[in-house]
């Protein structure tokens, strides 16, 4: 029976150590999916920091967006304004006589398109230029004469001053129209620059929550393997306990004793022995 239990302790000490091994991989498996847990963590984290960072910039863009097509309304409506304005100071300008023997504005312009194309485009001598100047001049202060007598009339100034607030309103919507159009596109760029980031991201967390699930089917694997080993650890145990003259199950009956020669070589092959093949062999007188 000597032999019978050296081999029980062989094979106890071989399933000790699977044992140890298996609550070692085990350990080392679950340390991993802890830290690629907080990997994920750090990763969701992450991603949703930046994915409402990219909502933000959305709303923000939507809402200069919105400011952008009001200022556009305001620029058309006040450029109606302006051209209606512009027509009529036009109407009145013809409608109302310069004094007395007076040259009409609309022919004191013509004339000094004239002199001015004349003045670009040919060669002249010093006195030649001198006198286009001064006759250029001549022309700029009457026409600024008739625009001072038509300020005099109230219809006209009011309208003139109508037409300059026009200008100016236009101009304003106009530029607000260029700046909120900047601004919309600089939060659609940076929304869109998040939303990349959070789509690599999102790639990184599916990888990440692979990883984590087959650590973790890796360390059940392994968790599954320690405790089969730590019962057979205690299956020799108890089987030891009985050769070494300890009490154990029920005899065998009717059933023909193993004899140790099986026994041993059943042991050896890695097959399963009871404690009852055990009790049984003892009995038989053999131990």
């Amino acid at each position: 029976m000597t032999d019978a239990i050296e081999e029980l302790e062989r094979k106890r000490a071989e399933s000790n150590a699977k044992a140890d091994e298996a609550r070692a991989k085990r350990d080392r498996l679950n340390a991993e999916a802890r830290a690629t847990a907080e990997t994920r963590a750090r990763v969701l984290d992450e991603l949703h920091d930046k994915s409402a960072e990219a909502q933000e910039h959305r709303r923000l863009r939507d809402t200069f967006n919105a400011q952008v097509r009001e200022e556009k309304r305001l620029r058309e409506e006040w450029n109606r304004r302006l051209q209606e304005l512009g027509d009529r100071v036009q109407e009145l300008k013809r409608n109302r006589q310069p004094k007395p023997g007076a040259v009409p504005v609309w022919r004191l312009r013509k004339e000094l398109k004239e002199l001015e194309f004349r003045h670009m485009t040919t060669a002249l001598t010093g006195d030649q230029e001198k006198r286009l100047i001064e006759e250029m001049k001549r022309l700029e202060a009457a026409i600024r004469d008739q625009e001072d007598q038509l300020r005099q009339d109230p219809e006209v100034e009011q309208t003139l001053r109508e037409l300059t607030e026009a200008r100016n309103e236009a101009e304003t919507h106009h530029a607000a129209v260029g700046k909120l159009a900047e601004d919309a596109q600089r939060e659609h760029e940076a929304m869109v620059a998040l939303y990349e980031s959070v789509d690599a991201l999102r790639r990184q967390a599916d990888e990440v929550q692979a990883h984590l699930l087959e650590v973790k089917g890796q360390a059940d694997e392994a968790h599954r393997a320690h405790i089969a080993a730590i019962e057979e650890v205690r299956d020799f145990e108890k089987m030891l306990y009985a050769a070494r003259g300890g009490r154990g199950p029920p005899a065998w009956g009717e059933v023909e004793p193993p004899k140790e020669e099986d026994f041993l070589a059943r042991l050896k092959k890695g097959e399963k022995v009871s404690t009852e093949d055990l009790l049984e062999l003892q009995k038989s007188g053999r131990a």
